[in-house]
């Protein structure tokens, strides 16, 4: 079911490669991050489903106010994402828990659980190379954002060459 959710989800940014290949970046490290944190089977569905459409509301963002920024993807994202996972037959409770994850995965106050954790983690790795952030504000962001054991280790095997 993950397959036909990438392919929704390409469908979907048709022709927009940034946005296709963010998500696909940022599931593999959720898919990395949460096997090596000893998630669940289910637990792991539900983190790659929500990193496949973490950022589903940037479209409706986008024609509706002129802009994505994370508090407008947070609120215009479960809905559609909603949509699309019943769509593809996904369980009432995965569909719950994406939708909630994709109305916080801009919020990183009261982070609670460990799938949330590791969206924010692995979306942090992303947006930090794709933004071309400054060394201060990668080192800011993973003081503040990063927990988890691998999230820590590939922030700075890829941005510290292993230092800290």
């Amino acid at each position: 079911m993950l397959d036909d959710l990438f392919m929704e989800m390409v469908q979907y940014y048709s022709g927009d490669p940034r946005r296709i290949q963010h998500f696909f970046k940022v599931h593999g490290f959720s898919k990395l991050i949460g096997n090596r944190e000893g998630l669940s089977p289910d637990e792991m569905e539900v983190l790659e489903a929500a990193a496949i459409v973490h950022d589903i509301g940037i479209k409706p963002a986008m024609e509706k106010y002129g802009k994505g920024d994370g508090k407008l993807q947070e609120m215009e994202g479960p809905a559609v994402a909603e949509g699309m996972l019943l769509k593809l037959g996904f369980r009432q409770s995965l569909v719950d828990r994406v939708c909630w994850l994709v109305a916080h995965h801009h919020t990183y106050k009261n982070i609670d659980g460990l799938d949330y954790q590791i969206l924010v983690e692995a979306d942090f790795l992303v947006n930090l190379y794709e933004g071309n952030e400054s060394k201060e504000a990668c080192d800011a962001a993973y003081k503040k954002i990063f927990k988890t054991e691998t999230g820590k280790a590939l922030y700075r095997q890829m941005y510290l060459h292993g230092s800290i």
